[in-house]
């Protein structure tokens, strides 16, 4: 029994220790580590969302500017529905607790989307289960698509 106890404390530790190492230089007062820049400070860019189908629809949210504990939010695809409307596709909670609220800007070559994802106001205080969701929402742009692109600005 002594010798599973030993064994298992031993992959506990193995597994808690990483490959990746920081080391605090005094002369300098500074920490530096081995670990991949994207692990220490996030990703450097928003994934590029992709076209897809018009009948690849999720879970229909509409526009809540008045989210709770909102954070921005990478939308993964896209679809174009007319010429000046357009639909964004993302993960998210329940529709029953969570919302989504999404700023667009348009420039002659791009339409930013910056999509935020949080607690719908009247689900503050409540419980909530955690599901992921697929979610569409619909935009109206103001002035046709053409040739520009989607961009996501989270």
């Amino acid at each position: 029994m002594r010798f599973l106890a030993a064994g298992l404390l031993l992959c506990v530790l193995l597994v808690g220790c990483s490959s990746e190492a920081a080391t605090y230089d005094e002369d300098t007062d500074t920490t530096s580590s081995t670990a991949p820049a994207e692990l220490l400070h996030g990703p450097s860019a928003p994934p590029v969302p992709v076209e897809v189908p018009v009948g690849e629809v999720g879970t229909m949210f509409d526009s809540t500017p008045e989210l709770v504990r909102a954070s921005s939010t990478p939308f993964e695809s896209w679809s174009q529905i007319s010429p000046n409307t357009i639909a964004i596709h993302f993960v998210t909670g329940t529709p029953e607790c969570y919302g989504a609220d999404a700023q667009v800007t348009e420039t002659d070559t791009e339409v930013v989307i910056a999509l935020r994802t949080g607690t719908l106001p009247e689900a503050a205080d409540k419980a909530c289960i955690m599901v992921a969701v697929y979610g569409t929402m619909q935009m109206t742009l103001q002035s046709p698509l053409g040739d520009r692109a989607i961009i996501n600005a989270a």
